[in-house]
């Protein structure tokens, strides 16, 4: 059996592309004696956006791995699937990230319901999860409301499990995620999921709450810094506490589906998972394309033509691109600059580049661009074409950027303020 290891990092890659220099970030922390699994993810909505098929994604990284001799595991994940969309990825994938999202607030069976209450009898009224000082009480109304909520959806990430179960001969990894909700889950409440799940025998690995704050697309975290601590503390022992009680997988670990470069809450992680001896999963899958984007920018001549044509064609399109992200977007529209405002790449570059320092960063400009990996999809016999002929400093800004900007933060003793 593959092992997941304590930490892991997904890194996320549109176009299949960077592999290379993904792997070369995690060589880098590996180098400073922190041992970082990665796990190339990609969800059906990104293949069906830029016209891939899974079978890309495990090619992508069996090359990236065999060119750089890498010896250490590294899993491929089917991200956010469902029942409907699991079967493509069942052959190449060993991690698999199952949503569960549309589930939520719907009702199980009536049946299913009060077999579930026998299972779950002894948490209920006084609930004390060790490390968590405030009383907990799981009410008759509370109780209620999370059997709502939450069991149809647990049943429903078991029958998923059990269907890539029955087709797969070898252990496979598995990610509940239940972070695309409005409303985070509170300590008792994630603590009645992980033990829905334990119910319906589903081996979880990882697990990704919603927090309270804006995990918007490709920008920082906006949000109250103190509390979202409060909430990645309580979780954690809220999941040390469910494998004892529920004999759930002893690497069980919550996954932070950032939406890229959430630079504020890596420190607060970095401290938690030390003070609690935890794991961590983090993915942060759109930085990859921008720093594409920015690479053939600040190449000026062709590359920054093709970058402004990209950015153009998006605020045409902007209705379109952002369809499916309202809820992780803050873009304001009036702050989009025009595209003859850029007279360079660099000046576009420094625009696009995630340095919340400098004063020509548009935080409005990366959030469109973000969503506009579709676009150069469409441009692929011009797009791609450009990134090979840029190959090295497309690269360099890939490897470091996850390097200095994600994993070192998360990981090294040195960020410690």
């Amino acid at each position: 059996m593959m092992a997941l290891g304590k930490y892991s990092f997904g890194v996320g890659d549109r176009f299949g592309k960077e592999g290379k220099a993904q792997l070369d970030a995690i060589l880098k922390i590996q180098s400073e004696g922190v041992a970082v699994t990665p796990v190339w993810n990609k969800s059906n909505r990104e293949h069906q956006t830029v016209g891939t098929q899974p079978q890309s994604l495990r090619e992508e990284a069996d090359r990236a791995v065999k060119a750089a001799g890498y010896a250490a595991e590294y899993f491929v994940d089917a991200d956010h699937i469902n029942i409907k969309t699991v079967k493509p990825f069942l052959e190449v994938s060993n991690f698999f990230t199952i949503d569960v999202a549309e589930f939520i607030g719907k009702s199980a069976p009536e049946e299913e319901e009060e077999d579930f209450l026998n299972f779950f009898k002894a948490y209920s009224g006084d609930l004390h999860i060790p490390g968590i000082e405030r009383k907990m009480q799981i009410s008759k109304t509370h109780l209620r409301e999370m059997l709502n909520n939450f069991l149809l959806a647990a049943k429903n990430a078991g029958e998923v499990y059990s269907y890539i179960q029955s087709k797969k001969e070898e252990y496979v990894h598995i990610e509940v995620s239940i972070d695309e909700v409005e409303e985070p889950q509170s300590p008792v409440e994630l603590f009645f999921i992980l033990a829905a799940l334990a119910y319906y025998k589903v081996p979880v690995n990882t697990i990704a709450p919603k927090f309270t704050g804006s995990f918007n697309k490709g920008v920082d975290y906006e949000g109250d810094l103190e509390q979202f601590e409060r909430e990645f503390e309580e979780d954690l022992l809220v999941l040390k506490f469910a494998v004892k009680e529920f004999d759930l997988p002893q690497d069980l670990k919550i996954s932070v589906h950032s939406g890229s470069d959430k630079f504020s809450v890596y420190p607060v992680i970095r401290k938690l998972i030390r003070k609690h001896d935890a794991g961590l999963h983090l993915k942060t899958a759109g930085t990859t394309w921008l720093e594409e984007l920015i690479g053939l920018a600040e190449s000026e001549g062709e590359g920054f033509n093709f970058s402004k044509e990209l950015y153009r064609d998006a605020l045409e399109r902007y209705d379109e691109l952002t369809r499916d992200y309202k809820s992780v977007l803050s873009i304001d529209r009036s702050q989009l600059p025009a595209p003859e405002e850029f007279s360079s790449g660099k000046q576009y570059a420094a625009a696009l580049r995630h340095d919340p320092n400098s004063p020509e960063f548009n935080l409005h400009f990366r959030q469109l661009l973000h969503c506009a990996y579709k676009i150069a999809a469409e441009k692929g016999d011009r797009f791609f074409p450009l990134l090979d002929r840029y190959r090295e400093r497309v690269e360099n800004n890939v490897t470091d950027n996850l390097f200095r900007k994600h994993l070192a933060p998360l990981f090294l003793s040195q960020h410690e303020k």
